[in-house]
């Protein structure tokens, strides 16, 4: 395999000469004559090739890259293969971050919150449509395997938020804790960032609610747990299928789903008010499974249910699109044409009315099946936004005693 960029072309009545510039790696000059049966235009890209454990199956470049490099086979591929040389495993690496800020505002009208807070940033379980994905052009790196295993820790995320709810200006309202990024993703088994952050919560009666794919967020039961006694906090679990080899593609380092459903039925027996979050939901691939999902989590516990349809924004779409050749290439086009539909006509609309519910004939038909399963299992029957904010306490911050002061003369003794 190389990476090769197109340096230069030249042509004549006699011969086409392309020369490829490839990164150090390889120089090749293809000459075509008249005379030859085949015009070689350029070398062929190479199909992706999943990798064991990760959900990107490229590392698509970020959209604010000045270089574009294209990945094709520069005949070696198959002597590689004969050889039975074994690609490298591709680790998981955490990087320590001192953020400046930890809370997100946003006042999107589609959005129930108007507060977010993610400890990490980057998520290891590799949801290959993550809409997350893009923030990590904002860093030089990849939304594609980059994405999921080159993740960043806010460290100092306990401080900057008992710092920011300590603030005279801070007006107290619902925090959503790990919308962009999984809070209990693999990494916070050892750093523990997300603890501290629901000690800190819960130290000041600051209510918030948390979505995530971890089991590990029944660690935190013995605060989660008294919190939601006093109307404190909820949680919502993402299932987006009960076909365990599909989720083993599509969330390759999340829970499995019936683990999750075991989550489901612990945190409910545990009295914390709990649904299901069916997103995204895929044509093709996990919508056949939605009124299953819905059952499942309804005999585990689950109060409530949301479903949002397939996003792609940005570098997500191609990304995704490769995920479906590699995995799903017989359903490929079926896929993307349903996702057009819904989107009206595009892979991805942001309009603020259409972008989590889509558009048009099959969005219509997706949210009557689910209204009518909703109904039929009893789910959305208690408001599910309603948190208790007349608790909230403000604690300044501990200050350093100051050494008493001497007077200044009393330095000429």
């Amino acid at each position: 395999m190389a990476v090769c960029d197109v340096k230069s072309g030249s042509t004549n009545s006699v011969n086409t000469v392309y020369l490829y510039r490839c990164s150090a790696l390889f120089f090749a000059t293809s000459i075509v004559t008249d005379s030859d049966l085949y015009s070689i235009q350029e070398f062929p890209i190479a199909p992706p090739t999943p990798k064991k454990g990760r959900g990107a199956v490229t590392n698509v470049q970020g959209r604010y890259e000045v270089d574009q490099r294209e990945v094709v086979d520069d005949g070696w591929l198959h002597v590689a293969e004969v050889e039975g040389d074994e690609p490298k495993v591709l680790r998981t690496q955490i990087f320590e971050e001192r953020a400046k800020t930890i809370l997100t505002r946003n006042s999107s009208p589609d959005i129930p919150f108007g507060v977010s807070l993610n400890p990490y940033r980057g998520c290891e379980h590799g949801c290959i449509y993550c809409f997350a994905r893009p923030t990590h052009s904002y860093l030089g790196l990849s939304p594609g395997l980059d994405f999921e295993s080159r993740i960043y820790a806010k460290i100092n995320a306990p401080e900057l938020l008992e710092r920011e709810l300590s603030k005279k200006s801070y007006v107290p309202e619902p925090i959503a804790l790990g919308v962009n990024t999984d809070a209990w993703q693999p990494a916070e088994r050892d750093l523990r960032l997300t603890r501290r952050v629901v000690e800190v919560l819960a130290e000041r009666n600051q209510p918030f609610a948390a979505i995530t794919k971890s089991s590990l967020i029944e660690r935190d039961i013995d605060i989660l747990a008294p919190m939601a006694a006093r109307g404190q906090f909820m949680a919502a679990i993402t299932i987006t299928t009960l076909d365990a080899e599909i989720a083993r593609t599509l969330e390759p380092r999340a829970a499995t789903p019936s683990r999750r459903l075991r989550t489901i039925r612990t945190l409910s027996e545990a009295g914390i008010p709990v649904g299901v979050s069916i997103a995204p939901v895929i044509p093709f691939v996990t919508e056949p499974d939605m009124e299953r999902v819905l059952e499942a989590c309804a005999e585990a516990g689950a109060s409530n249910a949301s479903y949002i349809v397939l996003r792609l924004p940005w570098e997500v779409a191609p990304l995704f699109k490769d995920w479906l050749s590699a995995h799903f290439p017989d359903r490929a086009d079926r896929v993307m044409s349903r996702v057009r539909d819904m989107r009206g006509g595009k892979d991805y609309d942001s309009n603020f009315a259409t972008r989590m519910k889509g558009e048009g004939l099959w969005a219509d038909l997706l949210r009557q099946r689910f209204h009518k399963a909703v109904r039929r299992l009893g789910l959305n029957r208690r408001d599910r936004g309603i948190l208790d904010m007349s608790h909230f306490r403000r604690i300044e911050p501990q200050k350093a005693e100051e050494p008493a002061r001497v007077n200044s003369q009393m330095n000429l003794f």
